[in-house]
């Protein structure tokens, strides 16, 4: 079962087990104009984009299937819109914004982010958009981001509750450094003290990259200088250099040659750098990647770069598993013998054959995979290593086994979970502090005596 990282946020916020009732259809963009389709945790197909919206009425029903089954499990639900609900062409079969609260009732908070500047202009133009009826349903704004003197903009305010008879609900501050999953935004390089600095970390930046808050942990590291290479720019000197999560590993592995980065890669293996590949950067270090039935792109195989005795074929049929073991790698620096446990989920559409005699990246406890325990793959010469975990990271003794092994002693730091609880915990401060609840709770409690009345 799968659901967007958004939604798992909000419910670790929350307090409450992830479901996919929370986010009952996800979309995982293949290209600019067609996506995975997953309903209800289930992928169902890849659809251009008019597919999918011809789609949408079977998609609706999904929708409301699972907020009625919410509704029957909460007393208070919070819906997240996606886009603007004022997209005019977007607006006939929308299924996420104004239909939808159309079709349940419910009021409607607009936000806007003032951080890229327009806000008022933003909000107005928006409500003028709405037909009347979904206009009525809008109870009020919020303004996010804030960065300044809250004085100065009181005017605006003023101004904006004047025009549309609506009120301001409040206005959140700028957060520095707010470090939350993004689902699919990827954050700008770190700012980190050079005089701490242990062990530099590059990541190039493919064009269908996948799961790239896999490194949310290694940016929030103190003494981690990780870098996202972006298409035009070259690898410079670095300890790692990690090749992440693809959703078109054949193309993207054209990318990579195409921008010169297979040729940093050799450099940097010369000079003893360490390199990491994750699930589909894993399958572009073996010997060759087939995709005979088109799954990820055109029909073909690719030549991968060559650095790990592995070939990979892949199915339509997704592997989705959670894994946890013992990590194999060598660490190059004192690591006291202790074994450490990694774990992680799995999420590829690629089968991995590995040839005699190679060195396994980790040995699961589960022993799902199809040739037992081993997991990944370690060159001979211990420099280059692959796998299929997600999340490998999130475990602060995973996180320094293997910066041990890229030659850096790195101190341990919080969990993953515990980073995000701290986090999530500055925005709900914030929420507290500036938010006007005494409005929303009314907004809430007339919701609810209104469902009861129903």
């Amino acid at each position: 079962m799968k659901i967007g990282r958004a939604q798992a946020l909000q419910a670790q916020a929350a307090g409450v087990a992830p479901h996919v009732d929370m986010n009952p259809v996800l979309l995982k963009p293949s290209s600019d104009t067609d996506a995975q389709v997953i309903v209800h945790g289930k992928a169902i197909s890849n659809m251009q984009a008019q597919d999918y919206h011809d789609y949408k009425k079977v998609a609706m029903q999904a929708v409301l299937d699972s907020h009625q089954r919410l509704v029957n499990q909460y007393q208070v639900i919070m819906v997240e819109g996606a886009g603007n609900p004022a997209e005019i062409n977007l607006r006939e079969g929308d299924i996420a914004n104004m239909r939808f609260t159309e079709a349940v009732n419910c009021p409607v908070i607009i936000v806007a982010d003032i951080d890229k500047g327009g806000a008022c202009a933003h909000l107005v133009g928006t409500l003028e958009l709405l037909s009347a009826s979904e206009q009525n349903r809008v109870v009020g704004f919020v303004i996010n981001k804030f960065r300044g003197d809250i004085t100065l903009l009181q005017s605006g305010l003023d101004w904006l509750e004047q025009r549309t008879h609506k009120p301001v609900l409040g206005v959140l501050p700028y957060l520095m450094d707010l470090q939350l999953a993004e689902e699919d935004a990827i954050q700008a390089n770190q700012t980190i003290d050079q005089d701490d600095i242990r062990l530099r970390v590059a990541v190039p930046v493919f064009s269908q990259i996948s799961n790239h808050t896999d490194f949310d942990m290694l940016r929030a590291h103190p003494q981690i200088e990780l870098t996202f290479v972006r298409q035009g720019q070259r690898i410079s000197a670095a300890d790692l250099i990690i090749l992440p999560g693809s959703k078109d590993v054949r193309a993207d592995l054209e990318l990579l040659r195409k921008h010169g980065w297979d040729k940093d890669i050799a450099r940097h293996l010369r000079y003893a750098g360490k390199v990491l590949g994750i699930c589909g950067g894993y399958q572009m270090l073996g010997q060759t990647t087939h995709d005979p039935k088109g799954i990820e792109g055109t029909i073909g195989s690719s030549k991968g770069l060559g650095y790990l005795p592995i070939h990979t074929t892949l199915h339509s049929e997704k592997q989705l598993t959670h894994s946890q073991g013992k990590l194999r790698l060598q660490a190059d620096v004192h690591n006291n013998g202790i074994e450490v446990t990694v774990s992680g989920y799995q999420i590829h559409v690629g089968h991995t054959e590995r040839e005699d005699g190679f060195n396994a990246f980790a040995l699961l406890d589960n022993g799902q995979l199809d040739d037992g325990q081993l997991e990944g793959c370690i060159s001979a010469d211990n420099q280059v290593a692959g796998s299929y975990l997600h999340g490998m990271f999130d475990s602060p003794q995973a996180l320094q086994q293997i910066t041990a092994w890229a030659g850096a002693d790195t101190d341990k730091v919080d969990t993953y979970a515990s980073q995000q609880e701290h986090e999530l915990d500055r925005l709900a401060d914030a929420c507290k502090a500036h938010l006007d609840w005494q409005k929303i709770h009314t907004f809430i409690s007339n919701q609810t005596k209104s469902k009861h009345h129903d």
